[in-house]
């Protein structure tokens, strides 16, 4: 358990550091109002994740530390978009279609709102 939360960490603050550095690189060539580094990272966030999804199940590696590494750290510490990208793909796959949309709209809702209370309680 020790392992695989070291495991999880090392690769969260990996995935840290590089959206940080994906800010600070986007902002040198782009100041408009759209969130180009977000929208970025969570793009590349997704990608990645299926990307590394896919790699192990094709060498049988879903149960490695190497999962950890990459999934839950590196993908989680870049952008947590990327395993609500995953999740509801898994929900599409598997004939949940109407879940799936019911997940997609209320993460955005209840997320924007969330966003909102915050603010207001912290005034």
């Amino acid at each position: 358990m020790l392992k695989t939360m070291l495991y999880i960490a090392l690769g969260g603050a990996i995935g840290s550091v590089l959206r940080f550095l994906t800010t600070v690189l986007v902002s040198k060539f782009w100041s408009n109002h759209f969130p180009l580094a977000t929208f970025l990272a969570n793009i590349i966030g997704c990608f990645l994740i299926g990307l590394f999804i896919g790699i192990l199940e094709k060498n049988q590696l879903t149960d490695s530390n190497l999962k950890w590494f990459l999934i839950t750290g590196f993908c989680g510490g870049y952008t947590t978009f990327s395993t609500f990208g995953m999740e509801n793909y898994n929900l599409f796959q598997n004939q949940h279609t109407l879940l799936s949309f019911g997940y997609i709209g209320l993460s955005i809702l209840v997320g924007l709102f969330a966003v909102w209370f915050g603010l207001f309680v912290s005034k």
